[in-house]
Order: C-alpha cells, then sequence, then structure tokens
C-alpha cells in the first residue's frame, strides 16, 4: 500500500495490481451506483474535493469535453466528491456532465477513507484517481497535493496500456 500524508491524515491508498475497494454511492439522481456492477469496463474512480470549485471544475470539463476517449477506451468515468446528491445534480447540470458524480456524504468520506484520499482535518477527498481494469484490480493511481490539478494525458496512457494487455 502506498502512504499519502496530507494535513496531518495519514491514509493507505490501493496499489497497482490489487483488487479496488467496492463501494455503493448514490449519483446525482439519487440512484444507486456500485463499483462492481462494472466488471467487464474500465472503471476511471476520479475523487475531487468539492463540486463549483475551481480547479475542480476545470478537470472534471476536461473529461467532458474528452469523453470519447474513455469510451473508446471501454472506460466508465465515476467521479467522487463529499458533496450532498443535490449539489452534485446542479453542479451537473451547470456543467453539463454526462458521466456519474458520486455523493461520498454520509457516512462522510468513507469511500475516499477506503481509497487513501480523505483528509479529515479539512473533511474533502484528495484529488485520487484510480483506473481499475474490467476485472476490478488497480492498474493506475495519482494522487495529488492540494492544488494541482491531475494530467489527462495520464488517464489516455493509463487507458491505453489497458487496452494493448
Amino acid at each position: 500500500m502506498t502512504e499519502v500524508q496530507e494535513s496531518s491524515a495519514l491514509s493507505v491508498v490501493p496499489e497497482v495490481g490489487l483488487p479496488a475497494p467496492d463501494f455503493e454511492l448514490s449519483n446525482q439522481y439519487g440512484e444507486p451506483i456500485r463499483l462492481s456492477d462494472f466488471r467487464g469496463r474500465n472503471v476511471v474512480v476520479v475523487f475531487y474535493p468539492f463540486a463549483f470549485s475551481g480547479i475542480c471544475t476545470g478537470e472534471l470539463c476536461e473529461i467532458r469535453d474528452n469523453i470519447g476517449s474513455f469510451e473508446d477506451s471501454d472506460a466508465t468515468v465515476l467521479a467522487v466528491s463529499v458533496d450532498s446528491k443535490f449539489a452534485l445534480r446542479a453542479y451537473a447540470e451547470k456543467e453539463g456532465y454526462g458521466f456519474d458524480l458520486l455523493a461520498d456524504f454520509w457516512p462522510h468520506g468513507a469511500v475516499a477513507r477506503k481509497y487513501g484520499v480523505f483528509d479529515a482535518q479539512s473533511g474533502m477527498a484528495l484529488r485520487g484517481t484510480f483506473i481499475i481494469d474490467t476485472e476490478g484490480i488497480v492498474r493506475y493511481v495519482v494522487v495529488n497535493p492540494r492544488g494541482q490539478a491531475r494530467d489527462l494525458s495520464e488517464y489516455r496512457a493509463a487507458l491505453s496500456a489497458l487496452s494493448r494487455t
């Protein structure tokens, strides 16, 4: 396991090659979404701090604008924050997101904790991305420090490598 140190909160991040922790969260419409239901497809789980915040919006809009890259790799995007489903629905509608935004609202940050990306001091998820293959195995992990956006080209490279295996 990889350790992440952020704001005095030491967490364990699932390592590449290990099974991804399963979870079930409500999407922006209140529908239950379970990670294990996506077996047979690649999944990109994108944890982000908060809806309507600057860097988060930029990252998710970049995903929205390049969703074809994910679809071409038979990948589903699941974006996770500690916001409520109501805030996520307003956010998705405002920004035109066509992928699921999942509410890790209660118990607060429980899934982010499972993935080692919950900052208990600030009460938010860190910027962590996990690419999970068709068998439920973690194949790519990145956790960026607060204030640093992720690089979409890294997602593309990781998804491309999956399609070659």
